[in-house]
């Protein structure tokens, strides 16, 4: 079988240069070789380690975060409670237990779904939840979801659908593409296609030569289509990543391997492809579908939600180590120079409910 990246080139050389969006596209969704179809990413053993794997405490209070946003929608009937991008299951598992303690008569009717389009990773999450005494449904796909007030999460989601970039030419901005140069190696060049200007973020007319945009209507389509479900049905959305309160140029395009970052034009489906997060755009799709949107930093999301109260009681009955443990956990989670300001929080309700520690902007 041929390697992706031999795939890769030879699309290239038949058709001309991919789109940033196509290539990490391929590198991370190909059923064959793509990243999340063929490995294990998550945890110490992987390429990265995410939020719910570091501390309990974490699916704990996002777990509240859902149960006060379903009280503060009426409390609903049947409510679905969702998880979108679900990893290895730690997140669903940890607020599953947290739903059965503090409200066993709310983890009962609620209808649970993971959605998940990794055949592989769903069962990763099977083996996870085994335990839970919970009965998720898996699907692929939102639109596969019944009908009825859905409250649903995603953490690390959107950071991995893939972004479109533009490179500032003498010629104006034109679209960023994958070829291969007068070496035959794969490279970033300049494509035909240009840039809607009207799209661009502040300071792009002023930046100079050579400057990138990111612009991620796959994104926004999702956001959309999720706004558009929560309008109609009713419910709640909160969306942890990592990103920026206001976009501006820039190249974020990254990749990760084994916990360090690696040329992206290298080890295509063996390393992690993301890009930052505009929630400006997100909050803006949201928004548009009559909806409130609400951003704030991990670190601050976190402690007011109670996670120093809740470290101080998970810590109250161990030894030295444990308790230290603990409170590295909290400092990687919520700590300004960790975590803590670079990982935003986007809560998404109807338009006349506002979800602690998130203020009202009316």
């Amino acid at each position: 079988m041929k390697t992706l990246e031999e795939r890769i080139r030879a699309q290239i050389a038949t058709t001309g240069p991919m789109s940033v969006a196509d290539y990490m596209a391929l590198c991370l969704f190909d059923p064959e070789q793509g990243y999340y179809t063929t490995r294990e990413p998550f945890g110490a053993a992987g390429d990265f380690t995410t939020a719910p794997e570091i501390s309990q405490m974490f699916g704990e209070l996002c777990a509240v975060w859902l149960y006060t946003a379903w009280k503060a929608s009426g409390a609903p009937g049947n409510p679905i409670l969702a998880e979108i991008g679900p990893g290895r299951g730690t997140l669903m598992k940890d607020m599953l237990r947290t739903w059965a303690k503090i409200d066993p008569a709310f983890s009962r009717q609620m209808r649970l779904y993971m959605i998940e389009a990794s055949p592989r990773l769903s069962e990763v999450q099977r083996k996870t939840l085994a335990a839970s005494g919970a009965s998720p449904r898996w699907i692929t796909d939102i639109d596969a979801l019944p009908d009825g007030p859905l409250f649903i999460i995603g953490n690390e989601l959107f950071d991995a659908i893939p972004v479109r970039q533009y490179v500032k030419t003498d010629s104006g901005w034109r679209e960023r593409t994958v070829g291969l140069d007068a070496n035959d190696r794969l490279s970033f060049m300049a494509g035909a296609g240009a840039a809607d200007e009207t799209l661009l973020p502040p300071g792009a007319k002023e930046a100079p030569s050579g400057a990138i945009v990111e612009l991620a209507p796959a994104r926004n389509a999702l956001m959309t289509r999720m706004a558009e479900r929560i309008r109609t049905e009713g419910g709640a959305a909160l969306f942890i990543d990592y990103g920026y309160a206001k976009p501006a140029p820039g190249d974020t395009l990254q990749a990760m391997r084994s916990h360090a970052y690696t040329n992206i034009l290298k080890d295509q489906g063996k390393a992690d492809l993301t890009a930052h997060v505009d929630f400006s755009a997100l909050a803006r799709a949201a928004r548009d579908e009559g909806l409130a949107a609400a951003l704030m930093d991990q670190g601050d999301f976190l402690i007011g939600l109670g996670i120093l109260e809740r470290a101080g009681r998970l810590g109250a009955d161990k030894n030295g180590t444990e308790q230290q443990a603990i409170r590295n956990a909290v400092e990687r989670l919520a700590g300004p120079e960790q975590m803590g300001t670079l990982f935003k929080v986007l809560a998404i309700t109807s338009s006349t409910v506002t979800v602690p520690p998130f203020v009202s902007p009316h």
